[in-house]
Parts: C-alpha cells; sequence; structure tokens
C-alpha cells in the first residue's frame, strides 16, 4: 500500500485555476475524474472543492499517460 504524500506544503489550487493550467473546461476535468484519469478534487468545505498543485503538475507532465492508479501505487 502506497503512503500518503506530505501535503502541508502543496497548494491548493480553485476550478479557475487547474482550468486555465489545462486548458480544459469544467465538464471535461470532471468527466476525466469518473475515468480516472485525472487528479480527484479535494472537498475543503460546503461547495468548495480543490486540486493540489502536485497533482495538477503531475498531469501536465503527461497528460495521456496519467491515471489515478498509477499516482496512488507510486504515493504521489
Amino acid at each position: 500500500m502506497a503512503s500518503n504524500p506530505d501535503r502541508r506544503r502543496d497548494n491548493l489550487l480553485r476550478i479557475a485555476e487547474v482550468k486555465c493550467r489545462t486548458t480544459l473546461s469544467s465538464a471535461t476535468i470532471y468527466r476525466k475524474i469518473a475515468k480516472g484519469t485525472f487528479p480527484a478534487s479535494y472537498r475543503i468545505s460546503d461547495g468548495l472543492v480543490a486540486w493540489y498543485e502536485s497533482d495538477i503538475n503531475a498531469w501536465i507532465e503527461n497528460p495521456m499517460g496519467w491515471n489515478a492508479q498509477a499516482q496512488n501505487d507510486t504515493g504521489v
């Protein structure tokens, strides 16, 4: 089982920043999350979600090869 990465210094990105950095629409982001081909968001509070910047950076580095299971296996 992979260990959880230390997130204490990882920035949180809101949907507008994720869309800007990935050039994907909200619908595409959520569709890819459902398929396991995009990092999942984390609920911060009611109606507010964000993504860890390191997860988005990993996806940007390899968007065609990124998958949730591979990220979990490496502990990233």
